[in-house]
């Protein structure tokens, strides 16, 4: 595992993590939270020559999409993994403008919905009145493939495989890898209130990671007081690391009350307890690029 210059193993590339949107429940943009970034989940895992596979599809991903296009890139094509359909993590659909173009093919894979599809359930809030344009009139194609993880997704070298996660509402967790390398992506999840143990299908899906991507949102003391809403703690987040015998992991879904300061303060505090486990902690930051291989 390294940062730095893409490698190559003997044909295969490593893993490239780029860190676009690390904000949990709303973008927030203020002089406390510059340093961090503002905008909601997105990250993107690239292999070189290949097409590339996103991770939520929230605020983040519209910053992407101006980056592809300054490089000359108008009409999109990859995958992009949604763990959930809350607003946080889905919201820059519309506003990639890389898909805005008829040449565009998105593949939107994430959970079954009960009682519903997932093509129905985007369309239902990307359609008047709560967007200006429907989703079945926007230029490019979105194939849509639902996962509860019975069977691995393909995507160039890599192979995808995604968990249930414990959160509010059906919820997947997913795991990139390829022969190189590993990337496993918790974005949301329920730390348990009674204390009990990591579920067994997180640890499996995120066992031996290289890099293990992971909700922080609350401290201890907001925990205590939302023990319910879905989200974890950054001692948990180390628990679940340590459990699966992780080799990195990333902070992520910041609170957005959450300043610079206190991110960065529990970065150092979780990173001294992780260090003496054999555990790298760092907390996700817009701009963030990692590389697993």
């Amino acid at each position: 595992m390294s940062e730095g210059p893409h490698e190559d193993h003997g044909g295969v590339e490593v893993l490239n993590i780029h860190f676009y949107g690390v904000r949990g429940s709303t973008p927030c943009s203020c002089e406390s939270t510059r340093g961090i970034g503002g905008n909601t989940a997105c990250v993107l895992v690239q292999v070189d020559n290949e097409e590339p596979i996103l991770l939520d599809l929230g605020t983040g991903v519209r910053y992407y999409g101006a980056e592809l296009e300054a490089g000359g890139v108008t009409a999109f094509e990859g995958t992009a993994l949604v763990t959930h359909l809350h607003w946080d993590h889905v919201q820059g659909i519309p506003f990639f403008r890389p898909l805005l173009h008829p040449d565009a093919r998105l593949r939107l894979i994430g959970p079954p919905q009960e009682g519903s599809t997932l093509q129905a359930e985007v369309a239902r809030f990307v359609q008047p009145p709560l967007f200006p344009v429907s989703l079945s009139l926007l230029p490019g194609t979105v194939e849509f493939v639902e996962t509860d993880g019975v069977q691995p997704i393909d995507a160039g070298s890599c192979t995808i495989t995604s968990a249930s996660v414990p959160h509010c509402g059906v919820t997947n967790g997913y795991r990139i890898q390829n022969s190189i390398g590993s990337v496993a992506y918790v974005s949301d999840h329920q730390q348990p209130s009674d204390g009990s143990d990591v579920p067994a299908e997180v640890i499996d899906l995120c066992r031996d990671v290289d890099i293990l991507i992971h909700d922080a949102q609350y401290s201890s003391a907001e925990f205590d007081e939302r023990n319910d809403w879905g989200h974890s703690t950054p001692e948990y987040a180390l628990e679940v690391a340590r459990q699966a015998n992780a080799r990195r992991l990333v902070l992520f879904h910041h609170d957005p009350s959450h300043s610079d300061e206190w991110v960065l303060a529990t970065e150092e505090s979780v990173g001294k307890r992780a260090a003496a486990q054999g555990i790298e902690v760092i907390a996700a930051y817009e701009g963030l690029q990692l590389t697993s291989g």
